[in-house]
């Protein structure tokens, strides 16, 4: 069977108009169409293809001959259209444009909605972040790495309510900020055997709570003997971002933990809105401290809402005496930190997960100088603040408030996890559900329990060749069942780069090219055969077995 093409029998044009000039056509649609006839059958099907220089946006219109400043936020996004795409940032609710995301909520469902947000987390039910506009139903779609303790998003994810595109932390920064550089996709190593790599997360849920809908799968690349997943750039219509300072030139300049998102995503958004907390004449800014250039920002609004603090954690004072004597866990904990300690070397870079992994910092020898970071923005991290000492603008990737000690620095996520990708991180910790023989790691979901995210855990084993990838862990989970088993049967948050595992019953050590274990240490009191009885897997035992006290 032969086809007859015929060339077009018409071209259409119309004009867009131009996102600075609405006066001026940005660009010509081309509609073309094409006919296929076969054998001259006049009943054959109209196939047309559309050619566009550019996307058609939802921004709204910028008109750079006028002045940036807006009297409130309110003003500011009342042109936003339903539909856009709106990157929010702030880590938690550190950093969060809160003044203008509760304008935003105030324009009502009716006038704004079928929103997608992109955001590393959606805020906290009650309090403050996106959680004001999931709430309303103006969401449709979240892109972000982490749930969090939101519970009734949670609730809503699983029950239909919304759909949740869950993407790794450093691979959201990434392509925020590939999108901001018009590069249109990447290779990185994270998430590469995951369920992410397959496109197997659930994105959408029916209102029973099974999955209808997932995530797409990733293109595969090998580059060196490593595979890569291939990664696009995200962009906005509009971004919404909190500057400590702001001059009438749109120059901002950012706090601490709070530039997490705020300057990647202003450069990949079509138009950004900026609340300052203080807002400067041009020129008071000394060009040397500015964060984010004007060029990057379109509005400028009073900061009106106050800061919110997610978990306020205080550190005892030296001299305060324990009040009770600490229970059987509050011990195993302590004895699976005071071990993970011992992984930190003098002048280490390190990078410790919540939880146990956090506290092995309270154990590193007096004398021992460890650079912590945090994925969040920060490296040189100080204990919890006392309350004095209490800033908002401070905060770890758990979302506690902490110090900062001299010498420590602060900087974008895109920064932080390009450290942690580019293997400059010496050590990572990390806590699990299970840890396979092969050093597979699954520590963010438990398919029908717990769905919380990846946050950055995906990213922070993703170069196990140049960063010590060790397991800080409870030997059996709360229902006694195994962690440290043959094959993870829950999904991996990393393949093959666990390095060390630490439990409070044994140290294991992982060769990860031969899939095998090796008991290496003993906690005080426990036996080889204890360990054989609550290990689900096959592993040796080292020739002389230590103490690991």
């Amino acid at each position: 069977m032969e086809l007859l093409l015929r060339p077009a029998s018409r071209l259409l044009h119309r004009s867009l108009p131009s996102r600075i000039h609405p006066a001026r056509p940005a660009c010509f649609i081309a509609l073309r169409t094409t006919r296929l006839l076969q054998n001259h059958n006049p009943h054959a099907a109209l196939h047309q293809r559309r050619l566009y220089s550019a996307p058609i946006s939802k921004a709204p219109v910028i008109d750079r001959s006028a002045s940036k400043l807006f009297k409130d936020a309110h003003e500011a996004v009342a042109d936003i259209q339903s539909g856009s795409t709106i990157l929010s940032a702030g880590f938690g609710l550190c950093g969060v444009a809160e003044t203008l995301i509760h304008a935003i909520r105030d324009r009502g469902s009716q006038s704004l909605h079928s929103l997608t947000a992109v955001s590393n987390n959606a805020g906290i039910e009650g309090v403050g972040g996106l959680s004001l506009i999931t709430k309303t139903g103006q969401v449709k779609k979240l892109i972000i790495s982490f749930l969090g303790n939101n519970k009734a998003l949670e609730h809503q994810y699983l029950t239909g309510g919304i759909t949740i595109e869950l993407c790794p932390q450093g691979t959201l920064a990434e392509r925020i900020r590939a999108g901001g550089a018009g590069i249109p996709a990447f290779y990185t190593p994270t998430a590469v055997g995951t369920l992410l790599q397959d496109g197997g997360i659930p994105a959408k849920f029916d209102e029973e709570g099974k999955a209808i809908g997932y995530g797409t799968r990733r293109e595969t690349r090998e580059f060196g003997g490593r595979l890569f997943l291939m990664e696009t750039a995200l962009t906005g219509d509009v971004a919404i971002i909190r500057a400590w300072k702001a001059d009438e030139a749109g120059n901002c300049v950012f706090r601490y933990t709070t530039k997490a998102f705020g300057p990647i995503m202003a450069k990949a958004a079509r138009l950004t809105i900026v609340e300052a907390e203080n807002i400067v004449p041009t020129g008071s800014l000394d060009p040397n401290s500015i964060d984010l250039p004007g060029i990057f920002v379109d509005r400028i609004v009073p900061a009106t809402s106050p800061k919110n603090i997610e978990i306020k954690k205080l550190r005892t004072p030296p001299s305060s005496p324990a009040t009770e004597k600490p229970s059987e866990a509050a011990e195993r904990r302590a004895r699976i930190a005071r071990r993970a300690a011992k992984e930190l070397k003098h002048g280490y870079y390190v990078n410790l997960g919540v939880g146990i992994p956090t506290t092995a910092a309270e154990y590193v020898p007096e004398g021992t100088k460890v650079w912590l970071q945090s994925e969040n923005g920060i490296l040189g991290m100080g204990p919890h603040p006392t309350e004095e000492e209490v800033d908002a603008d401070i905060v770890n990737a758990g979302k506690q408030t902490v110090t900062l000690l001299p010498g420590a620095s602060t900087f974008d996520s895109a920064e932080s996890f390009g450290m942690i990708r580019g293997g400059h991180v010496d050590v990572s910790i990390l806590g699990a559900l299970q840890v396979s023989a092969s050093g597979d790691l699954a520590n963010y979901m438990v398919p029908g329990k717990v769905f919380k995210g990846m946050g950055g855990a995906m990213d922070l084993v993703s170069n196990p060749d140049m960063t010590k990838v060790v397991v800080a862990t409870e030997h059996v989970a709360k229902d006694g069942s195994p962690k440290v088993v043959q094959n993870c049967d829950l999904p991996l948050t990393g393949a093959r780069c666990v390095a060390t595992i630490i439990t409070d019953m044994c140290v294991f050590q992982v060769d990860r090219e031969r899939g095998e274990l090796t008991l290496t240490e003993l906690a005080p009191g426990v036996s080889v055969g204890d360990v054989m009885d609550k290990t689900d897997a096959d592993f040796y035992v080292a020739e002389q077995v230590k103490n690991m006290e």
